[in-house]
């Protein structure tokens, strides 16, 4: 019994990694039809994947949150490592644009999915030949459709306003390199609240999103 679990879960396994190169090399359509052999639907694909971009994006939020913090101690340089404090910022910098990166992958992976999901169910409710059950799926459908693109929407809305935060970031990242003097400081500390303005509006439409993700999954499970 053992063996055959064992052997049973390294058949996922293997499906799992066919999958994710799969999926690197846009053969998806491939990648779905692996899935579903060991009884993984485009359901459950949707699911999890709107759970890791509700994962990423409350890790880029954490990662605005720190830099965010490391440019107000930035602004508040009383003297000292100059350098190191520059180092630090750059390092957050570069942490958050990486942050980034990964949403933006994730909600692709969402958007993709739940195409292909709509699409064969659409197809499917063609199929059916009792009419109550018929209107009782495209129901469903419309349902899940609703939440879907209200979940989409408040990611994307999200997501766009990483970019301009990030090149506003760059800038001062940039400028501070250029000067890095007391002088470059005072300057910086100037645009503080700006700064501080649209990181909190960006984590505030991120914890919008989160919470939409929320919602999502919890309304996939019942």
């Amino acid at each position: 019994m053992f063996e055959s679990q064992a052997r049973s879960k390294s058949n996922i396994n293997h499906f799992i990694v066919l999958g994710m190169l799969l999926v690197l090399t846009g053969c998806q359509s491939v990648y779905y039809g692996a899935m579903e052999k060991v009884g993984y639907e485009k359901r459950d694909i949707l699911v999890d994947r709107v759970d890791n971009a509700r994962e990423a994006q409350q890790e880029a939020k954490e990662q605005f949150e720190s830099a965010l913090e490391q440019f107000v101690v930035m602004t508040n340089y009383k003297g000292g490592e100059l350098e190191k404090q520059y180092k630090n910022l750059k390092s957050e910098y570069e942490d958050s644009k990486a942050r980034a990166e990964d949403v933006r992958e994730r909600i692709e992976l969402v958007e993709h999915v739940s195409g292909a999901l709509f699409d064969e169910w659409k197809m499917e409710i063609s199929q059916y030949t009792n009419r109550d059950l018929k209107r009782a799926s495209e129901k469903q459908m419309r349902d899940t459709k609703s939440s879907y693109s209200k979940l989409i929407s408040t990611m994307k809305k999200a997501e766009k306003k990483i970019e301009p935060v990030l090149k506003a970031f760059n800038d001062r990242v940039l400028f501070l390199k250029h000067n890095l003097n007391a002088n470059a400081i005072s300057s910086l500390r100037s645009q503080k609240k700006a700064v501080e303005s649209d990181i909190k509006s960006l984590i505030a439409d991120m914890n919008k999103s989160i919470d939409e993700a929320d919602k999502f999954i919890k309304s996939m499970s019942k």
